[in-house]
């Protein structure tokens, strides 16, 4: 969890509009709404909840700094775009109850790169054609882990996909235990059953790999596996989704991290027209469970 000690909020403005000044995420849905953070105030709040989420909920270390002001942080977070869910609150101000960031091409070169290479070698996806993006940090209030508030990060996502012609989607996903051989039968299943294609295949750096191939595919079970995923890679999975070679443990967040990679055109576009249709943000689709666990990328 380690951080450079800057603001961690100041930085390149948010991409919060096109030329035509339309936002490039904007849905209401039940009192919420779904957008890009604006102000360097709206990032802070988003950097507030993943303090509650990932240090005081799931027991992340958190640095000085971050303990001293109560939210979670690092070298990234200024040139990422945020995405919240907002309540309107009676006091005039906006609760934010959900966040996710996404870094692109554009913005990673500025920050330095991706935040998943310190994990993992992803040079097969950087020489991906087209718009790639990095997805984490997404945490949810735990009053408002419904399906349906999944569902409306779903569509944010997309819309953002969609507004910026993003090709290729990845990040680390994390499972929340440190000793990789209690995992052994979700890592196992991804292993045999997702490993992305030699040409998108990223690898966890030598000096962090840790082995997912540690079953046999017969001694898998795959009800028991998809019980230990957390829903937000599940979903990634449904959409064709792959993971990368090797497994990574994070101490400083508690996790044993998986990266996830999506093409975004296998996405069908009946999904893609569900995601999107205005009507559907209040529903559970079959097979989606509430969910809303973090995933710290």
């Amino acid at each position: 969890m380690a951080s450079d000690g800057t603001d961690a909020v100041a930085g390149p403005a948010p991409a919060t509009a096109s030329s035509e000044g339309a936002r490039p995420v904007d849905v209401r849905s039940r009192g919420l709404q779904i957008r890009l953070a604006e102000t360097p105030e709206e990032v802070r709040k988003a950097q507030e909840l993943r303090y509650r989420v990932f240090v005081e909920e799931m027991s992340a270390k958190p640095t000085p700094a971050m303990r001293a002001e109560r939210r979670e942080f690092d070298a990234f977070d200024p040139y990422c775009d945020h995405l919240l869910i907002l309540e309107a609150s009676g006091t005039g101000e906006d609760r934010v109850v959900a966040t996710y960031r996404f870094l692109r091409r554009a913005q990673a070169l500025k920050a330095g790169g991706f935040y998943t290479a310190t994990e993992y070698d992803i040079s097969p996806l950087l020489t991906y054609p087209g718009e790639v993006m990095e997805l984490g940090r997404s945490c949810v209030d735990p009053d408002y882990r419904t399906g349906a508030n999944m569902q409306l990060l779903w569509r944010g996502i997309t819309e953002y996909v969609l507004h910026f012609e993003v090709a290729l989607l990845f990040g680390c996903a994390s499972l929340y235990a440190t000793d990789p051989a209690s995992l052994a039968v979700p890592l196992s299943y991804l292993h045999h059953k997702h490993l992305a294609p030699k040409e998108l295949r990223p690898r966890a750096l030598e000096s962090r790999f840790v082995d997912m191939n540690l079953l046999p595919p017969e001694e898998i079970d795959e009800k028991e596996a998809l019980q230990h995923l957390p829903p937000l890679l599940k979903g990634y999975l449904r959409l064709g989704g792959y993971v990368g070679e090797g497994a990574v443990v994070d101490y400083e967040f508690g996790t044993t991290d998986v990266c996830v990679v999506v093409k975004t055109d296998v996405v069908t576009e009946k999904y893609r027209r569900h995601l999107t249709r205005q009507d559907r943000a209040n529903e559970t689709p079959a097979g989606e469970e509430a969910g809303g666990e973090p995933e710290k990328s």
